[in-house]
């Protein structure tokens, strides 16, 4: 990459990555296989579909798990998952164009500190969200948490009060941190998932309970009861195996993978610290990012090269 390039613009990603579209549809086409099979299955066992709906198994079910996650959750978790939810079906910030902008703040940031000194980038750390260095790069603004991040450690960047060992030290448990509140989340759905074959057993045994009420009614309504009975058995497995867990799941991988983009900012701020130049700063940061959001090296090169003053 050429010496002396400074950033005048900011990648703006004009397309949904790939990767997001797929994360999308990938989430999308599991439930529908989930549903189409289970209850195709069923229906090609001459079974009926309204013999599987029953509004009281639903409300025991999911109002019995809704009371249980509230209880064993504070707020803060709470909210979180209901953010996070939707958040699944629109896919990941951080996919390749994220990344392509991230690098890029990077390596300015990186040029000014080696032109002008690490004190010229303290005038940019007071407020970092008003200023002009930062508020070009869309995506990184946006993150309260990488902006404080990477505000917070180039504060000790500046003031030398820290050595490279001290502040890997720190940053690694910041960023260990960072991933366990970012999973909680998901471990959040995950644990009440694990519930949700009991509610269904509780709402299995209440329905015995009102087949042994209408024991002398015959042997017609007392078939219907116990199949209605069963029906809560079902639907807590379901529930759990098809829909909540595997939700957890996708929560908790997307908490990994977006994790990434604050090592990004570690390795990045290590090297610098380290002496590395500009160009060999962003290089160490790329080679953090996962294969499948990674720019290639010529990508880059390429991109710095397009948008130098």
């Amino acid at each position: 990459m050429a010496v002396g390039l400074s950033i005048r613009t900011v990648y703006r990603p004009t397309a949904v990555s790939p990767g997001i579209v797929w994360l999308r549809m990938k989430i999308i086409a599991g439930f529908l296989i989930v549903i189409v099979c289970v209850l195709g299955g069923f229906v090609i066992s001459n079974g009926e579909l309204a013999a599987l709906w029953h509004p009281p198994e639903l409300l025991i079910i999911g109002g019995g798990a809704a009371g249980a996650f509230v209880i064993a959750n504070p707020m803060t978790v709470i909210k979180a998952v209901l953010r996070e939810i939707p958040a699944l079906l629109k896919g990941s910030k951080y996919g390749k164009p994220a990344y392509m902008e991230l690098l890029a703040m990077l390596y300015e940031i990186f040029s000014i500190a080696r032109k002008e000194g690490v004190m010229a980038l303290e005038q940019h750390l007071e407020e970092p969200d008003k200023s002009p260095l930062f508020t070009k790069y869309k995506v990184f603004i946006k993150d309260h948490s990488a902006v404080e991040f990477l505000a917070d450690n180039l504060r000790l960047v500046v003031s030398g009060a820290a050595n490279s060992n001290e502040l890997e030290s720190m940053m690694e448990k910041e960023l260990e941190l960072a991933l366990e509140e970012r999973r909680e989340p998901g471990g959040a759905l995950t644990r009440i998932s694990d519930a949700l074959p009991g509610f269904g057993i509780v709402a299995a045994v209440m329905g015995v309970v009102i087949t042994m009420m209408s024991i002398s009614d015959g042997p017609e309504i007392i078939g219907a009861k116990v199949a209605a009975a069963l029906v809560g058995t079902f639907l807590g497995i379901l529930l759990a195996y098809g829909f909540v867990g595997p939700l957890g799941h996708a929560m908790e991988h997307k908490a990994i993978i977006e994790s990434k983009y604050l090592e990004v900012i570690k390795a990045a701020i290590l090297a610098s610290v380290n002496g590395y130049s500009p160009q060999m700063v962003v290089e160490f940061a790329r080679k953090v990012i996962l294969e499948h959001d990674r720019p290639s090296f010529n990508e880059l090169e390429k991109f710095l090269k397009e948008n130098k003053a």
